[in-house]
C-alpha cells in the first residue's frame, strides 16, 4: 500500500477528471474532490496561452470562499493547433475531425494550474509541444469508436492508444499533456507536508 503525505490544511482537487485524480494520488496526496461549477467562457481577446490559467484561477477562487483553510488545487488544459483551440468534442465525428487535424502535424498543450492556500495563491502555465506521426483513418477509427476521445481536449489521451501509438515526440512534461504538471503541483505542495520531513531516515 502506497504511503501519503499528511499535509498541514486538507487538500482539495477542484477536478472530477479522472487523469488529474490518477496523478495526484500517485504522487502521495491524499484528497477531497470537489469539482468547480465555474463559467468557463473568456474573452475572444484573451491570448490562448492565458485561457487555462484564468480558468484555473476561476476554479479556485471560488471554491476558496467556501473552505478558506484548505489546499485548493484547480487545473484547466488546452490543446492549440495552428492558432485554435481544440476543446472537447461534442460528437464521435468532432472526435474523428479533430483527430485527424492533430495527425502529421505538432501541437501545443498548456495546462493551467492554481493553488489557494491560507497563504495567498500561486498560478502558473505548462506547456509541452506534442507531435504525431501520419495516424491512418482506421487507427483514429478504432479509438475513437472505443469512447476514450469524448471527455479530452484535442479528442485524444496521451495515455491512451492513440498517445502510446501515434505521438513520436514529446517536448515537455508527459504530466502536463495528461492534465496536471506533477512536479510544479509537487513543489506548491511540499511546504504544507508535515510527517514525511520528520521521520528518520531509514537508509
Amino acid at each position: 500500500m502506497q504511503s501519503t503525505f499528511s499535509l498541514q490544511y486538507p487538500l482539495i482537487l477542484a477536478s472530477n477528471s479522472p487523469r488529474r485524480k490518477e496523478i495526484l494520488s500517485q504522487a502521495g496526496f491524499s484528497f477531497s474532490v470537489l469539482p468547480s461549477d465555474v463559467d468557463e467562457s473568456f474573452s475572444s481577446q484573451t491570448p490562448f496561452e492565458e485561457v487555462p490559467a484564468i480558468l484555473s484561477e476561476r476554479k479556485a477562487l471560488a471554491l476558496s470562499e467556501i473552505h478558506p483553510n484548505a489546499l485548493i488545487l484547480a487545473a484547466d488544459t488546452v490543446v492549440i493547433l495552428d492558432e485554435k483551440i481544440l476543446n472537447k468534442p461534442a460528437s464521435k465525428q468532432e472526435a474523428f475531425a479533430m483527430l485527424s487535424q492533430l495527425s502529421g502535424k505538432t501541437h501545443q498543450v498548456i495546462t493551467g494550474i492554481t493553488l489557494q492556500s491560507p497563504l495567498g495563491i500561486k498560478t502558473k502555465i505548462d506547456r509541452a509541444d506534442v507531435t504525431f506521426r501520419s495516424l491512418s483513418h482506421w487507427e483514429i477509427d478504432w479509438y475513437v469508436r472505443g469512447g476514450s476521445s469524448m471527455d479530452k481536449a484535442g479528442a485524444y489521451g496521451v495515455q491512451d492508444f492513440i498517445g502510446m501509438a501515434g505521438i513520436e515526440k514529446l517536448d515537455g512534461s508527459f504530466y502536463t499533456v495528461m492534465g496536471l504538471p506533477i512536479y510544479q503541483v509537487y513543489e506548491w505542495l511540499s511546504p504544507f507536508i508535515l510527517d514525511a520531513k520528520q521521520s528518520p531516515i531509514l537508509f
